[in-house]
């Protein structure tokens, strides 16, 4: 059969390789530009550096589909879970701050290699019992509510240029056909860019004095930077107060890789195994923070694109991986998205936030989650009401000392640890986790 007359069908093709060479560069780049628009918004939040996030964009995917033996068509891009802990350690972006946020989301991504472990050792099922929808469910609807009033803020520097971006994105989600419809986070901040541009509100002077070529990592930014003169009460303040966000993180990388698996029509979570994809994701959140990079997760958007498409060869996604990986290397692609007005990121981010939130209602309304029980009234109530109003109270949180080192408890911290011990002691559990039929559990993060 011809290169150029492969058909698709309904099955999908799992060779990219009989569409010929161009197609699949085609293919790569679709994937890339599907992951992009959401991939560089959090760098642009936080104070990240937009360069080291793309290059670990692709190497943490190079990676994940290294340990998930190739088979497993994902894209890991940057993490919206994670803002609220990059936040609490360095709320205005402060660069000497940043690297002790890193710090603490590197130890949250172990935490995948824990559950990874455990799900080896006794079975998916013992493990996700400590992990279900009421847990789950509202600590991902405390994220985003969180997050909102960033989100308003900086939306507030322009509002006409905010809700441009928002209409962009809804318009392209709800009525955008192919490409478009995937890819409404990147439309709404191109869309809305431009008009800023156009009207004068953008001040281009650091894209003409950025180079072409540049090394993505700073040692600077780097959690290595801090050896030797480290503040320990930082240090374990940005742990504790980080690494329950992979709680929900890991879920949502449950839910992602079922979804894959309903797309493809091949259950990864038995092959090559829930363990490895969540060993793959870990380690690149690890690695990635490590450098500076914000924490990775596997991208919903890409998995739009496989349903498009119908090529569910991981060999694209690489491809795609390796696009990422030389776009880092030009630093004048990061001075534009740098220069993006803060009322663009304010819209694109109010809408992402409130899918955040909306996510989480949807995950415990596709699991059914009985709330005639008080034990799951109880356990949602608590954990929102101590993760939004610790976040929203004068100390922003709950603060005590352990000899002299001074620890700092996030509201969505002491929400999470809440929830679970809460839903381990409480008698009248109704979830059971199914391995053998995985179905999406509506955990994901990206628009």
């Amino acid at each position: 059969m011809s290169k150029e007359k492969v058909a698709i069908g309904e099955e999908g093709l799992f060779d990219a390789k009989k569409l010929g060479t161009s197609k699949v560069i085609i293919l790569g780049l679709q994937h890339m530009f599907a992951m992009f628009g959401a991939t560089v918004v959090v760098p642009a939040l936080t104070g990240l550096d937009v360069s080291t996030t793309l290059l670990f964009a692709g190497l943490g995917t190079l990676l994940f589909h290294f340990l998930a033996k190739g088979k497993v068509p994902a894209f890991l891009g940057s993490s919206f879970a994670f803002l609220a802990g990059y936040w609490a350690i360095a709320p205005n972006g402060e660069a000497e701050l940043l690297p002790y946020a890193c710090l603490g989301v590197a130890c949250a991504g172990l935490l995948y290699l824990v559950l990874a472990g455990l799900i080896k050792a006794f079975g998916t099922a013992k493990v996700m019992k400590f992990f279900p929808p009421i847990v789950t469910g509202p600590i991902i609807i405390a994220i985003g509510l969180n997050l909102s009033q960033s989100a308003i803020n900086n939306c507030a520097a322009s509002w006409w240029i905010a809700v441009i971006a928002i209409i962009i994105v809804i318009v392209c989600n709800i009525w955008g056909k192919g490409m478009i419809k995937i890819v409404p986070i990147l439309m709404g901040v191109v869309g809305s860019y431009l008009i800023a541009a156009v009207t004068g509100n953008v001040d281009f002077t650091p894209v003409k004095e950025a180079a072409w070529i540049g090394l993505p990592i700073h040692f600077e930014n780097t959690v290595f930077s801090l050896f030797g003169k480290a503040d320990m009460s930082l240090v374990i303040t940005s742990i504790i107060t980080i690494m329950p966000i992979a709680l929900a993180t890991m879920v949502e990388h449950i839910g992602d890789i079922s979804a894959i698996s309903s797309t493809v029509g091949r259950n990864y979570i038995k092959d090559p195994g829930l363990h490895r994809t969540l060993i793959g994701d870990g380690l690149a959140t690890t690695v990635a923070s490590l450098f500076g990079a914000p924490a990775n997760t596997t991208y919903g958007e890409n998995t739009g694109v496989l349903s498009l498409t119908k090529v569910y060869d991981p060999f694209v996604i690489r491809i795609a991986a390796f696009f990422a990986i030389l776009f880092s290397f030009s630093p004048k692609v990061g001075a534009v998205i740098s220069c993006m007005p803060t009322a663009t990121l304010g819209g694109v981010s109010l809408v992402l936030y409130g899918m955040i939130s909306a996510v989480g209602v949807r995950n415990i309304v596709e699991n059914k989650v009985d709330f005639s029980k008080s034990r799951n009234v109880i356990i949602a109530a608590l954990i929102l009401v101590l993760s939004i109003g610790i976040n929203y109270s004068a100390a922003g949180a709950i603060a005590f000392n352990i000899g002299s080192i001074k620890i700092s408890l996030s509201g969505l911290a002491v929400g999470a640890l809440t929830g679970i011990i809460l839903n381990a002691i409480l008698p009248g559990k109704d979830y059971n986790f199914d391995e053998d039929e995985p179905s999406d559990t509506g955990v994901n993060f990206e628009v």
